[in-house]
Protein backbone atom coordinates (compact mmCIF):
# COMPACT_ATOMS: atom_id res chain seq x y z
CA UNK A 1 0.00 0.00 0.00
CA UNK A 2 1.63 3.59 -1.04
CA UNK A 3 1.40 5.96 2.10
CA UNK A 4 1.75 9.55 1.36
CA UNK A 5 1.72 10.84 4.51
CA UNK A 6 5.34 10.04 5.06
CA UNK A 7 6.01 13.14 2.85
CA UNK A 8 6.45 16.85 4.55
CA UNK A 9 8.98 19.57 3.69
CA UNK A 10 12.74 19.29 5.05
CA UNK A 11 13.05 20.62 8.72
CA UNK A 12 15.60 22.85 9.53
CA UNK A 13 19.21 20.94 9.98
CA UNK A 14 20.44 20.51 13.41
CA UNK A 15 18.06 23.07 14.42
CA UNK A 16 18.42 24.05 18.05
CA UNK A 17 19.78 26.92 20.50
CA UNK A 18 19.98 28.05 23.67
CA UNK A 19 16.83 28.71 25.92
CA UNK A 20 16.02 32.24 26.64
CA UNK A 21 13.31 34.85 27.20
CA UNK A 22 13.40 35.20 23.61
CA UNK A 23 12.30 31.34 23.15
CA UNK A 24 8.26 32.24 24.34
CA UNK A 25 6.18 30.75 21.60
CA UNK A 26 4.28 33.14 19.60
CA UNK A 27 0.44 32.62 21.34
CA UNK A 28 -1.24 29.51 19.72
CA UNK A 29 1.83 28.47 18.04
CA UNK A 30 2.39 24.65 18.27
CA UNK A 31 5.14 23.37 20.52
CA UNK A 32 6.52 19.85 21.60
CA UNK A 33 4.79 20.63 24.62
CA UNK A 34 1.11 21.49 23.97
CA UNK A 35 0.81 19.91 20.74
CA UNK A 36 0.41 16.29 20.52
CA UNK A 37 0.50 16.13 16.33
CA UNK A 38 4.03 18.21 16.36
CA UNK A 39 5.93 15.09 17.61
CA UNK A 40 4.15 12.81 15.73
CA UNK A 41 4.52 15.49 12.73
CA UNK A 42 8.53 14.92 13.39
CA UNK A 43 8.24 11.33 13.23
CA UNK A 44 6.75 11.78 9.95
CA UNK A 45 9.75 13.79 8.62
CA UNK A 46 12.06 10.98 10.02
CA UNK A 47 10.26 8.14 7.65
CA UNK A 48 10.12 10.59 4.86
CA UNK A 49 14.16 11.44 4.56
CA UNK A 50 14.28 7.37 3.73
CA UNK A 51 12.87 9.08 0.37
CA UNK A 52 14.61 12.78 0.06
CA UNK A 53 16.40 15.44 2.38
CA UNK A 54 16.12 18.00 -0.07
CA UNK A 55 18.83 20.44 -0.38
CA UNK A 56 20.37 20.57 -3.27
CA UNK A 57 18.56 17.59 -5.79
CA UNK A 58 19.87 14.37 -6.26
CA UNK A 59 23.04 15.49 -8.09
CA UNK A 60 26.10 16.90 -5.41
CA UNK A 61 22.94 17.65 -2.60
CA UNK A 62 21.40 15.37 -0.16
CA UNK A 63 21.80 11.45 -0.76
CA UNK A 64 20.10 9.08 1.44
CA UNK A 65 18.74 6.45 -1.63
CA UNK A 66 19.14 7.99 -4.96
CA UNK A 67 21.82 8.20 -8.26
CA UNK A 68 24.57 8.48 -5.79
CA UNK A 69 23.31 5.54 -3.09
CA UNK A 70 23.09 3.52 -6.24
CA UNK A 71 26.45 3.83 -7.36
CA UNK A 72 28.11 2.98 -3.64
CA UNK A 73 26.38 -0.06 -3.84
CA UNK A 74 24.89 -1.20 -6.91
CA UNK A 75 27.28 0.05 -8.90
CA UNK A 76 30.57 -0.58 -6.76
CA UNK A 77 29.66 -4.53 -7.04
CA UNK A 78 29.92 -6.91 -9.19
CA UNK A 79 25.86 -6.81 -9.57
CA UNK A 80 26.19 -4.00 -11.99
CA UNK A 81 28.39 -1.58 -14.10
CA UNK A 82 27.90 2.07 -14.45
CA UNK A 83 26.03 1.79 -18.13
CA UNK A 84 24.68 4.61 -19.80
CA UNK A 85 27.20 5.33 -22.47
CA UNK A 86 30.90 6.24 -21.98
CA UNK A 87 31.36 10.20 -20.52
CA UNK A 88 28.01 10.18 -19.44
CA UNK A 89 28.53 10.84 -15.11
CA UNK A 90 32.23 9.22 -15.44
CA UNK A 91 33.11 11.94 -12.08
CA UNK A 92 30.61 10.31 -10.35
CA UNK A 93 29.20 6.98 -10.71
CA UNK A 94 31.76 5.97 -13.40
CA UNK A 95 34.44 6.69 -10.36
CA UNK A 96 32.35 3.71 -8.04
CA UNK A 97 32.45 1.39 -11.25
CA UNK A 98 36.51 1.36 -11.32
CA UNK A 99 37.24 2.72 -8.04
CA UNK A 100 39.01 5.63 -9.19
CA UNK A 101 36.60 8.08 -7.18
CA UNK A 102 38.81 10.34 -4.26
CA UNK A 103 37.35 12.80 -1.75
CA UNK A 104 36.30 14.40 -4.14
CA UNK A 105 33.51 12.84 -5.09
CA UNK A 106 30.56 14.85 -5.13
CA UNK A 107 28.36 11.35 -5.00
CA UNK A 108 30.26 10.49 -2.08
CA UNK A 109 29.80 13.68 -0.35
CA UNK A 110 26.08 13.67 -1.33
CA UNK A 111 25.97 9.90 0.45
CA UNK A 112 27.70 11.76 3.83
CA UNK A 113 25.87 14.65 3.84
CA UNK A 114 22.23 12.82 3.15
CA UNK A 115 22.72 10.41 5.97
CA UNK A 116 23.54 13.23 8.43
CA UNK A 117 20.80 15.85 7.15
CA UNK A 118 18.49 12.36 7.83
CA UNK A 119 19.60 11.76 11.19
CA UNK A 120 19.52 15.31 12.11
CA UNK A 121 15.90 14.79 11.62
CA UNK A 122 15.97 11.93 14.37
CA UNK A 123 17.29 13.58 16.42
CA UNK A 124 15.06 16.11 16.39
CA UNK A 125 12.10 14.09 16.34
CA UNK A 126 13.52 12.53 19.66
CA UNK A 127 14.00 15.63 21.77
CA UNK A 128 10.15 16.48 20.96
CA UNK A 129 9.03 13.29 21.70
CA UNK A 130 10.47 13.66 25.21
CA UNK A 131 7.96 17.05 25.90
CA UNK A 132 4.76 15.09 23.79
CA UNK A 133 1.76 15.17 25.61
CA UNK A 134 1.15 11.55 24.47
CA UNK A 135 0.85 8.65 26.70
CA UNK A 136 3.45 6.25 27.44
CA UNK A 137 2.92 3.42 25.16
CA UNK A 138 2.52 5.86 21.99
CA UNK A 139 6.18 7.71 23.22
CA UNK A 140 8.29 4.48 23.19
CA UNK A 141 6.65 3.29 20.44
CA UNK A 142 7.38 6.55 18.10
CA UNK A 143 10.51 6.56 19.62
CA UNK A 144 11.25 2.91 18.89
CA UNK A 145 10.68 3.91 15.10
CA UNK A 146 12.91 6.99 15.14
CA UNK A 147 16.04 4.73 16.73
CA UNK A 148 15.45 2.43 14.32
CA UNK A 149 16.21 4.46 11.88
CA UNK A 150 18.41 6.13 13.45
CA UNK A 151 20.56 2.88 13.42
CA UNK A 152 19.81 2.10 10.16
CA UNK A 153 21.15 5.39 8.81
CA UNK A 154 24.31 4.50 10.85
CA UNK A 155 24.90 0.80 10.16
CA UNK A 156 25.04 2.44 6.73
CA UNK A 157 27.63 5.12 7.33
CA UNK A 158 29.93 2.56 9.30
CA UNK A 159 29.78 0.48 6.24
CA UNK A 160 30.46 3.13 3.88
CA UNK A 161 33.11 5.28 6.20
CA UNK A 162 34.50 3.14 8.75
CA UNK A 163 34.43 4.93 11.93
CA UNK A 164 32.00 8.05 11.89
CA UNK A 165 31.05 11.28 14.34
CA UNK A 166 28.33 10.26 16.57
CA UNK A 167 25.62 13.13 16.38
CA UNK A 168 22.65 12.26 18.62
CA UNK A 169 21.94 15.71 20.14
CA UNK A 170 20.77 18.47 19.05
CA UNK A 171 23.91 21.06 18.46
CA UNK A 172 23.49 24.03 20.80
CA UNK A 173 23.55 27.31 18.12
CA UNK A 174 24.37 26.92 14.30
CA UNK A 175 28.30 26.97 15.32
CA UNK A 176 28.22 23.96 17.45
CA UNK A 177 28.22 21.74 14.44
CA UNK A 178 31.28 22.58 13.07
CA UNK A 179 33.10 23.74 16.19
CA UNK A 180 31.84 21.46 19.25
CA UNK A 181 34.54 18.15 18.61
CA UNK A 182 31.89 15.97 19.49
CA UNK A 183 30.35 16.93 15.89
CA UNK A 184 33.81 16.70 14.29
CA UNK A 185 35.89 14.03 15.53
CA UNK A 186 34.80 10.80 14.27
CA UNK A 187 34.21 7.74 16.50
CA UNK A 188 35.50 4.16 16.49
CA UNK A 189 33.41 1.41 14.86
CA UNK A 190 33.42 -0.06 17.85
CA UNK A 191 31.37 3.15 19.07
CA UNK A 192 29.59 3.07 16.49
CA UNK A 193 28.35 -0.15 17.09
CA UNK A 194 27.43 -0.32 20.63
CA UNK A 195 26.72 3.06 21.29
CA UNK A 196 24.28 4.06 18.69
CA UNK A 197 22.60 1.32 16.64
CA UNK A 198 22.47 -1.82 18.88
CA UNK A 199 21.30 -0.28 21.97
CA UNK A 200 18.80 1.99 19.65
CA UNK A 201 17.98 -1.19 17.86
CA UNK A 202 17.07 -3.19 21.38
CA UNK A 203 15.14 -0.35 21.82
CA UNK A 204 12.75 -0.79 19.17
CA UNK A 205 12.59 -4.27 19.84
CA UNK A 206 11.34 -3.39 23.36
CA UNK A 207 8.59 -1.45 22.35
CA UNK A 208 7.50 -1.79 18.83
CA UNK A 209 4.21 -4.15 17.91
CA UNK A 210 4.84 -6.94 15.91
CA UNK A 211 3.66 -6.99 12.55
CA UNK A 212 -0.38 -7.05 12.15
CA UNK A 213 -0.46 -4.82 15.03
CA UNK A 214 0.56 -1.71 13.39
CA UNK A 215 -0.24 -0.35 10.01
CA UNK A 216 1.41 -1.01 6.74
CA UNK A 217 5.09 0.63 6.53
CA UNK A 218 5.80 1.22 10.01
CA UNK A 219 8.45 -0.05 11.75
CA UNK A 220 7.95 -3.60 13.86
CA UNK A 221 9.69 -5.50 16.19
CA UNK A 222 10.64 -7.77 13.54
CA UNK A 223 12.30 -5.17 11.42
CA UNK A 224 13.80 -4.24 14.57
CA UNK A 225 15.43 -7.86 14.83
CA UNK A 226 15.69 -8.64 11.55
CA UNK A 227 18.23 -5.24 11.56
CA UNK A 228 20.02 -6.26 14.37
CA UNK A 229 20.46 -10.04 13.27
CA UNK A 230 22.43 -8.37 10.21
CA UNK A 231 24.26 -6.01 12.64
CA UNK A 232 25.47 -9.40 14.90
CA UNK A 233 26.06 -11.17 11.46
CA UNK A 234 29.00 -8.08 10.52
CA UNK A 235 30.44 -8.63 13.78
CA UNK A 236 30.15 -12.55 14.00
CA UNK A 237 28.52 -13.44 16.49
CA UNK A 238 26.56 -15.96 15.41
CA UNK A 239 24.59 -16.74 18.77
CA UNK A 240 22.68 -13.92 18.62
CA UNK A 241 21.96 -13.79 15.05
CA UNK A 242 20.32 -17.18 15.16
CA UNK A 243 18.37 -16.08 17.91
CA UNK A 244 17.12 -12.56 16.32
CA UNK A 245 15.97 -14.52 13.42
CA UNK A 246 14.59 -17.34 14.99
CA UNK A 247 12.20 -14.90 17.01
CA UNK A 248 11.50 -13.15 13.22
CA UNK A 249 10.35 -16.69 12.20
CA UNK A 250 7.56 -17.12 14.39
CA UNK A 251 5.93 -13.61 13.60
CA UNK A 252 4.02 -13.81 10.73
CA UNK A 253 6.18 -13.73 7.95
CA UNK A 254 6.35 -15.86 4.86
CA UNK A 255 8.16 -16.39 1.13
CA UNK A 256 5.50 -15.32 -1.13
CA UNK A 257 4.67 -18.16 -3.90
CA UNK A 258 5.97 -15.66 -6.77
CA UNK A 259 9.70 -13.90 -6.51
CA UNK A 260 8.39 -11.47 -9.29
CA UNK A 261 5.60 -10.26 -8.19
CA UNK A 262 7.44 -8.65 -5.03
CA UNK A 263 9.29 -5.66 -6.93
CA UNK A 264 5.60 -4.55 -8.19
CA UNK A 265 3.06 -2.36 -6.31
CA UNK A 266 1.30 -5.32 -5.54
CA UNK A 267 4.02 -6.63 -3.78
CA UNK A 268 4.35 -3.61 -1.11
CA UNK A 269 4.16 -4.40 1.90
CA UNK A 270 3.46 -8.45 1.44
CA UNK A 271 3.79 -11.41 3.61
CA UNK A 272 7.68 -11.15 3.11
CA UNK A 273 8.41 -7.26 3.47
CA UNK A 274 9.61 -6.44 6.81
CA UNK A 275 11.36 -2.85 5.82
CA UNK A 276 10.64 -1.32 2.93
CA UNK A 277 10.80 2.23 2.03
CA UNK A 278 6.85 4.01 1.89
CA UNK A 279 6.52 5.58 -1.27
CA UNK A 280 3.36 7.83 -2.76
CA UNK A 281 2.14 10.44 -4.26
CA UNK A 282 1.77 14.26 -2.93
CA UNK A 283 -0.53 17.14 -4.51
CA UNK A 284 -1.57 14.69 -7.02
CA UNK A 285 1.84 14.08 -8.50
CA UNK A 286 4.70 11.23 -8.21
CA UNK A 287 6.69 11.55 -4.67
CA UNK A 288 9.13 8.76 -4.38
CA UNK A 289 12.89 8.43 -4.33
CA UNK A 290 14.36 11.10 -6.76
CA UNK A 291 15.78 8.96 -9.94
CA UNK A 292 15.29 5.87 -8.65
CA UNK A 293 13.84 4.19 -11.16
CA UNK A 294 14.20 6.69 -13.78
CA UNK A 295 18.35 6.36 -13.58
CA UNK A 296 17.86 2.64 -14.19
CA UNK A 297 15.73 2.61 -17.11
CA UNK A 298 16.21 1.25 -20.51
CA UNK A 299 17.60 4.07 -22.56
CA UNK A 300 17.40 4.89 -26.18
CA UNK A 301 20.48 4.41 -28.90
CA UNK A 302 20.73 7.93 -29.99
CA UNK A 303 17.41 9.58 -29.44
CA UNK A 304 14.25 8.23 -28.86
CA UNK A 305 12.00 5.19 -30.05
CA UNK A 306 8.54 4.45 -31.22
CA UNK A 307 7.20 1.04 -31.76
CA UNK A 308 4.79 1.21 -35.13
CA UNK A 309 2.55 -1.29 -35.36
CA UNK A 310 2.50 -2.63 -31.10
CA UNK A 311 -0.42 -0.50 -29.05
CA UNK A 312 2.32 0.08 -26.08
CA UNK A 313 3.83 3.04 -24.87
CA UNK A 314 6.44 4.62 -26.40
CA UNK A 315 9.74 6.68 -25.32
CA UNK A 316 12.61 5.27 -23.45
CA UNK A 317 12.14 4.96 -19.84
CA UNK A 318 15.27 6.50 -18.52
CA UNK A 319 19.11 7.08 -18.28
CA UNK A 320 20.41 3.81 -18.40
CA UNK A 321 22.81 3.27 -15.40
CA UNK A 322 23.36 0.62 -13.26
CA UNK A 323 23.57 -2.00 -15.98
CA UNK A 324 23.48 -5.68 -14.56
CA UNK A 325 26.74 -7.09 -15.02
CA UNK A 326 28.35 -10.11 -17.21
CA UNK A 327 29.50 -11.53 -13.70
CA UNK A 328 25.42 -11.21 -12.33
CA UNK A 329 24.03 -13.12 -14.99
CA UNK A 330 26.70 -15.98 -15.01
CA UNK A 331 26.30 -16.30 -11.42
CA UNK A 332 22.74 -18.28 -12.17
CA UNK A 333 21.93 -21.54 -12.09
CA UNK A 334 20.90 -23.09 -15.35
CA UNK A 335 17.19 -23.56 -13.37
CA UNK A 336 17.39 -19.98 -11.62
CA UNK A 337 15.15 -18.84 -14.52
CA UNK A 338 12.52 -17.52 -12.40
CA UNK A 339 14.99 -14.87 -10.64
CA UNK A 340 16.99 -14.13 -13.17
CA UNK A 341 14.23 -13.09 -15.58
CA UNK A 342 12.91 -11.17 -12.68
CA UNK A 343 15.63 -9.14 -11.78
CA UNK A 344 17.28 -8.61 -14.95
CA UNK A 345 15.89 -7.18 -18.53
CA UNK A 346 17.40 -9.26 -21.32
CA UNK A 347 17.31 -7.01 -24.60
CA UNK A 348 16.69 -9.54 -27.15
CA UNK A 349 20.80 -9.13 -29.07
CA UNK A 350 18.80 -9.67 -32.77
CA UNK A 351 18.59 -6.42 -34.44
CA UNK A 352 16.19 -7.51 -36.83
CA UNK A 353 13.91 -8.44 -33.95
CA UNK A 354 10.61 -6.68 -33.80
CA UNK A 355 10.92 -6.10 -30.46
CA UNK A 356 13.92 -6.47 -27.91
CA UNK A 357 11.95 -7.04 -24.60
CA UNK A 358 8.44 -7.12 -23.63
CA UNK A 359 7.73 -5.75 -19.63
CA UNK A 360 5.78 -7.17 -17.33
CA UNK A 361 3.01 -4.87 -17.56
CA UNK A 362 3.38 -5.01 -21.78
CA UNK A 363 5.47 -1.91 -22.39
CA UNK A 364 7.63 -3.18 -25.24
CA UNK A 365 10.94 -2.15 -25.29
CA UNK A 366 12.82 -2.26 -28.76
CA UNK A 367 15.18 -4.12 -30.71
CA UNK A 368 19.24 -4.08 -29.86
CA UNK A 369 19.76 -1.35 -32.72
CA UNK A 370 17.62 1.08 -30.79
CA UNK A 371 18.51 0.90 -27.06
CA UNK A 372 21.80 1.91 -25.76
CA UNK A 373 22.56 -1.21 -23.11
CA UNK A 374 21.71 -4.90 -23.48
CA UNK A 375 20.54 -5.35 -19.77
CA UNK A 376 18.70 -3.24 -17.50
CA UNK A 377 17.28 -3.53 -13.44
CA UNK A 378 13.90 -5.01 -13.54
CA UNK A 379 13.76 -4.76 -10.06
CA UNK A 380 13.85 -0.85 -10.21
CA UNK A 381 11.14 -0.40 -12.75
CA UNK A 382 7.80 0.76 -12.14
CA UNK A 383 4.99 0.90 -14.84
CA UNK A 384 4.04 4.05 -16.75
CA UNK A 385 0.88 2.25 -18.42
CA UNK A 386 -1.94 4.83 -18.19
CA UNK A 387 -4.70 2.20 -16.91
CA UNK A 388 -3.89 2.01 -13.43
CA UNK A 389 -1.64 -1.00 -13.32
CA UNK A 390 0.97 0.90 -10.57
CA UNK A 391 -0.07 4.44 -9.46
CA UNK A 392 2.14 6.98 -11.58
CA UNK A 393 1.16 10.44 -12.17
CA UNK A 394 3.50 11.22 -14.95
CA UNK A 395 6.30 12.75 -12.44
CA UNK A 396 9.33 9.77 -13.56
CA UNK A 397 12.18 11.31 -11.83
CA UNK A 398 9.34 10.43 -8.45
CA UNK A 399 8.65 7.65 -9.41
CA UNK A 400 5.82 5.47 -6.48
CA UNK A 401 8.67 2.75 -6.33
CA UNK A 402 9.30 1.26 -2.71
CA UNK A 403 12.52 0.02 -2.03
CA UNK A 404 12.84 -3.27 -0.25
CA UNK A 405 15.37 -3.03 2.17
CA UNK A 406 14.76 -6.12 4.44
CA UNK A 407 12.82 -8.99 3.79
CA UNK A 408 12.08 -12.71 4.96
CA UNK A 409 14.08 -14.31 1.95
CA UNK A 410 17.42 -12.69 3.86
CA UNK A 411 15.92 -13.46 7.44
CA UNK A 412 16.27 -17.26 6.35
CA UNK A 413 19.55 -16.64 4.90
CA UNK A 414 20.77 -14.87 7.78
CA UNK A 415 19.50 -17.84 9.94
CA UNK A 416 21.17 -20.50 7.94
CA UNK A 417 24.37 -18.50 7.81
CA UNK A 418 24.74 -18.46 11.79
CA UNK A 419 23.84 -22.05 11.92
CA UNK A 420 26.32 -23.04 10.04
CA UNK A 421 28.62 -21.14 11.55
CA UNK A 422 27.29 -22.99 15.03
CA UNK A 423 28.22 -26.07 13.63
CA UNK A 424 24.14 -26.90 12.99
CA UNK A 425 24.35 -27.63 9.22
CA UNK A 426 20.86 -29.98 9.14
CA UNK A 427 19.10 -25.99 10.66
CA UNK A 428 21.05 -24.12 7.58
CA UNK A 429 19.95 -26.54 5.21
CA UNK A 430 16.62 -26.32 5.80
CA UNK A 431 16.68 -22.89 5.89
CA UNK A 432 18.59 -22.65 2.54
CA UNK A 433 16.54 -25.25 0.49
CA UNK A 434 13.26 -23.31 1.68
CA UNK A 435 14.83 -20.15 -0.34
CA UNK A 436 15.95 -22.15 -3.06
CA UNK A 437 12.72 -23.99 -3.71
CA UNK A 438 11.00 -20.70 -3.96
CA UNK A 439 12.90 -20.16 -7.12
CA UNK A 440 11.88 -23.69 -8.17
CA UNK A 441 15.55 -25.05 -7.94
CA UNK A 442 16.62 -28.48 -6.82
CA UNK A 443 17.56 -28.71 -2.80
CA UNK A 444 21.18 -27.87 -2.13
CA UNK A 445 23.98 -30.62 -2.17
CA UNK A 446 26.34 -29.25 0.21
CA UNK A 447 26.61 -30.71 3.52
CA UNK A 448 30.17 -29.81 5.30
CA UNK A 449 30.38 -26.32 6.74
CA UNK A 450 32.72 -24.92 4.05
CA UNK A 451 30.74 -26.09 1.20
CA UNK A 452 27.72 -24.78 2.67
CA UNK A 453 29.25 -21.26 3.89
CA UNK A 454 29.80 -21.04 0.25
CA UNK A 455 26.30 -22.28 -0.81
CA UNK A 456 24.68 -19.85 1.59
CA UNK A 457 26.80 -16.82 0.22
CA UNK A 458 26.13 -17.55 -3.80
CA UNK A 459 22.66 -18.03 -2.63
CA UNK A 460 22.81 -14.25 -0.88
CA UNK A 461 23.81 -13.01 -4.09
CA UNK A 462 21.28 -14.26 -6.49
CA UNK A 463 18.31 -13.58 -4.25
CA UNK A 464 19.35 -10.27 -3.57
CA UNK A 465 20.88 -9.23 -6.61
CA UNK A 466 20.95 -5.56 -6.95
CA UNK A 467 18.98 -5.06 -3.72
CA UNK A 468 22.56 -2.91 -2.91
CA UNK A 469 23.80 -5.28 -0.21
CA UNK A 470 26.14 -7.41 -2.17
CA UNK A 471 29.21 -5.01 -1.83
CA UNK A 472 29.18 -5.12 1.83
CA UNK A 473 28.81 -8.57 2.21
CA UNK A 474 31.62 -9.01 -0.42
CA UNK A 475 33.90 -6.94 2.28
CA UNK A 476 32.55 -8.98 5.24
CA UNK A 477 33.25 -12.33 4.00
CA UNK A 478 36.71 -10.74 3.26
CA UNK A 479 36.25 -11.47 -0.53
CA UNK A 480 36.05 -8.00 -1.81
CA UNK A 481 39.47 -7.79 -3.35
CA UNK A 482 39.46 -11.52 -5.34
CA UNK A 483 35.65 -11.21 -6.56
CA UNK A 484 35.92 -7.88 -7.57
CA UNK A 485 38.99 -7.65 -9.71
CA UNK A 486 38.15 -11.07 -11.35
CA UNK A 487 35.07 -8.84 -12.23
CA UNK A 488 37.32 -6.37 -14.04
CA UNK A 489 36.82 -4.16 -11.11
CA UNK A 490 40.33 -1.79 -9.72
CA UNK A 491 39.60 -2.53 -6.14
CA UNK A 492 42.61 -2.26 -3.95
CA UNK A 493 42.48 -4.34 -0.83
CA UNK A 494 43.55 -1.94 2.60
CA UNK A 495 41.80 0.56 0.95
CA UNK A 496 38.38 0.26 -0.84
CA UNK A 497 36.65 -1.58 1.94
CA UNK A 498 35.48 1.93 2.62
CA UNK A 499 35.20 5.49 0.97
CA UNK A 500 36.89 8.41 1.42
CA UNK A 501 35.77 10.72 4.12
CA UNK A 502 34.49 13.64 1.96
CA UNK A 503 37.24 16.63 1.63
CA UNK A 504 34.50 18.99 1.81
CA UNK A 505 33.43 17.81 5.42
CA UNK A 506 37.51 17.94 6.04
CA UNK A 507 37.65 21.38 5.09
CA UNK A 508 34.59 22.34 7.02
CA UNK A 509 35.81 20.31 10.35
CA UNK A 510 39.03 22.64 10.24
CA UNK A 511 41.11 19.80 9.42
CA UNK A 512 39.34 17.94 12.88
CA UNK A 513 38.07 15.22 10.81
CA UNK A 514 40.57 12.61 9.74
CA UNK A 515 40.83 10.63 6.36
CA UNK A 516 40.73 7.03 5.83
CA UNK A 517 43.69 5.17 4.79
CA UNK A 518 44.93 5.41 1.18
CA UNK A 519 42.85 8.73 0.24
Amino acid sequence: MKISKYLIPLLILFSGCKKNFLDVPLQGQSTAQNDPNYAQNLVTGVYSSLIYTDAGGPFGGFDTHGFAFISATNIMSDDADKGSYPGDQDATAGQFDLFTFTSGNSFINSIWSGHYAAISRTNNALAALNQAPLDSTTVRRLRGEVLFIQAYYYFNLVRFFGGVPIIITIPNGPQAANTDPAYVTRATVDAVYNSVIIPNLEYTIANCPVRGQTPAGRITKGAAETLLAKVYLYLQNWQKTLDLTSSVMTEGYALVPDYSTIWRTAGDNNIESIFEIETGSYGNTDAGIPLYSECQGPRAQGGGWNNPGFNYPTGDLGWGFCTPSQTLLNSYEAKDTIRKNATIITINPDPNAPYGAILWDGFVVPNQSKVQNSYYNYKAYHSERNDNIEPYFGNRDRKEKNVHLLRYAEVLLLHAEAANELNQQSLAIGDLNQVRQRAGLDNTLASNQTDLRNAIWQERHVELALEHDRFFDLVRQGRAASVLNAAGKNFVAGKNEILPIPGVQIALSGGKLTQNPGY
